[in-house]
C-alpha cells in the first residue's frame, strides 16, 4: 500500500463533501455553457445501464446538473460530431472523445487475455471487420444477429466478434440505436490525432488517475482507483506523479487525495434539490456515498421484491448538499408515480415537491402521485406541497392520494 507523505492540507469531514460535490459539477449555478459535453468532459465517464424507469442513467445524469436538458438533445450530444465513444471503465461508459489514447493500456490488456469464454471459428472475427467496412456503422442484429437461441449469454459469431474487436479496439460503439451498440471501424470513428496507443501503460494509468482525482475532487486510494476500475497497485504506481496532493480528512480512516485546484478556493453555493441514478458518480460507490454522506444505498433491481427496503430503482435525493432520501420512480402513463419515498425529516418535503414536478415535466409527466411513505404525517405532507408547488410552465399541479 502507498506510503503517504505529509498531508498537504486538512479537511474538515463538511470541507470534502462540499469539495466533492463541486467537482462532480453539483454546487453552486450549472455551468450551462458547455451543456451536456461539458458535463461528460468534465466527470470523464457517464455510466450506462439498461434500466429506464424514469430515464436512462446517462440521460439522468447531466439532467441531475443542468436540468431539464432535451432528452434528444442529450443523445445528440453525445453521439454526433464525433464527441464521444463507448468503453469499458467503471462499467460500460459513455468516454470522451479525448480519452481515447488513455485507454491503450486496456486495449492491449484484452488482446492479450484468453478469449473469455466464447469459442469463435476462424475467419468470423476477419468477417465483421470487412463488413463493417463495406457497409459502414452496424449494430450486431444487422451484422448478422445478436444471439442464438439460447440463453441470454448466447451470443451468435457476429455478436462475438463484433464485441472482441471491440475490446481489441479495433471497433469502436459509436452510438446507442434502441439501446442496441452501433459500431464502427475505429479508423473512421476515432479522430486522426488520437487514433493511437503510443502510451504506455504506465502513462495511460497516470493520466486516468489524475483525471479521477480531478472529478472526485478529494477521494481514498480506493476511491479514486475505482472511479476507472483500476487495481490498487496501479494507482500506487503513478500517484506521486499525478499532481494529486495528499491531505487528511477528518473521520476518514485512510489517506486521501486531492485535485490542488479543488483546494484553492473555498467551494460555496447551493444546487437545485434533484433525484440522482444510482449509478451516478457522485455514489456510484457505496464506501465513499456512506463515508462522504452519512447515506447507505444500493441498488435493489436485482434483490428478490419481498427483500426490497427502498424499491426498484430508488434514487436518491440531493438537497442542500446532502442526501436527504430517496424516491423510487415510475411512469403510468401521464403520471410520474414516487411509489415509495422516504425523507430525512420535513424540512426536505418541498424540495422533494419541486424536484417530483421537474422530474415529470421533463419525462413529459403531467401529474404526481406518491403511493407508499412508512411516516404518515411526511407523505401528508409531501401530498400537499406537491398540490401547493407551481409546475414547471406555471400552473400548479395535481398529485394523487395514492
Amino acid at each position: 500500500m502507498t506510503t503517504s507523505p505529509r498531508p498537504a492540507a486538512d479537511l474538515s469531514a463538511d470541507e470534502a463533501r462540499r469539495i466533492a460535490l463541486r467537482a462532480q459539477g453539483l454546487l453552486g449555478a450549472p455551468d450551462r455553457r458547455g451543456g451536456v459535453r461539458g458535463v461528460l468532459r468534465h466527470l470523464g465517464a457517464v455510466q450506462l445501464d439498461t434500466i429506464s424507469v424514469l430515464a436512462r442513467s446517462h440521460e439522468l445524469i447531466p439532467y441531475a446538473r443542468l436540468g431539464a436538458v432535451g432528452r434528444k438533445d442529450v443523445e445528440a450530444a453525445y453521439w454526433t460530431g464525433r464527441h464521444a465513444f463507448e468503453y469499458w471503465s467503471h462499467a460500460a461508459c459513455v468516454l470522451p472523445i479525448e480519452e481515447w489514447p488513455h485507454f491503450a493500456f486496456r486495449r492491449r490488456a484484452y488482446r492479450t487475455r484468453p478469449h473469455w469464454h466464447h469459442d469463435l471459428p476462424t475467419g468470423a472475427y476477419e468477417q465483421v471487420v470487412k463488413q463493417l467496412r463495406t457497409e459502414g456503422p452496424l449494430t450486431a442484429t444487422e451484422l448478422g444477429g445478436a444471439k442464438n437461441k439460447g440463453e441470454w449469454w448466447d451470443w451468435s459469431e457476429s455478436k462475438i466478434a463484433v464485441e472482441r474487436a471491440l475490446m481489441y479496439g479495433e471497433v469502436v460503439c459509436v452510438e446507442r440505436r434502441g439501446w442496441k451498440r452501433v459500431y464502427d471501424l475505429a479508423e473512421r470513428a476515432i479522430p486522426a490525432g488520437l487514433l493511437h496507443d503510443d502510451l504506455d501503460d504506465l502513462e495511460c494509468v497516470r493520466r486516468l488517475v489524475r483525471q479521477a482525482g480531478e472529478a472526485l475532487g478529494v477521494g481514498t486510494r480506493a476511491d479514486i482507483a475505482d472511479y476507472h476500475r483500476l487495481k490498487s497497485e496501479q494507482f500506487d504506481a503513478v500517484v506521486a506523479d499525478t499532481g494529486l496532493v495528499p491531505v487528511e480528512v477528518q473521520g476518514w480512516a485512510k489517506p486521501a487525495w486531492a485535485d490542488p485546484a479543488a483546494l484553492a478556493s473555498v467551494p460555496r453555493g447551493r444546487h437545485r434539490t434533484t433525484l440522482l441514478s444510482p449509478f451516478d458518480s457522485l455514489v456510484w460507490e457505496r464506501a465513499r456515498t456512506e463515508r462522504i454522506f452519512g447515506f447507505t444505498h444500493r441498488l435493489e433491481a436485482y434483490v428478490p421484491k419481498p427483500k426490497r427496503v427502498h424499491g426498484y430503482f430508488a434514487m436518491p435525493v440531493l438537497s442542500g448538499g446532502r442526501l436527504v432520501g430517496r424516491v423510487d420512480p415510475a411512469r403510468e402513463g401521464s403520471t410520474l408515480v414516487a411509489r415509495q419515498v422516504s425523507l430525512d425529516g420535513p424540512k426536505a418535503v418541498r424540495g422533494v415537491a419541486a424536484a417530483l414536478w421537474e422530474a415529470a415535466s421533463w419525462v413529459g409527466c403531467e401529474s404526481v402521485r406518491v403511493e407508499r411513505m412508512a411516516d404518515a404525517s411526511l407523505r401528508t405532507a409531501l401530498v400537499g406541497a406537491l398540490g401547493e408547488t407551481p409546475a414547471p410552465g406555471g400552473e400548479s399541479g395535481q398529485s394523487g392520494q395514492g
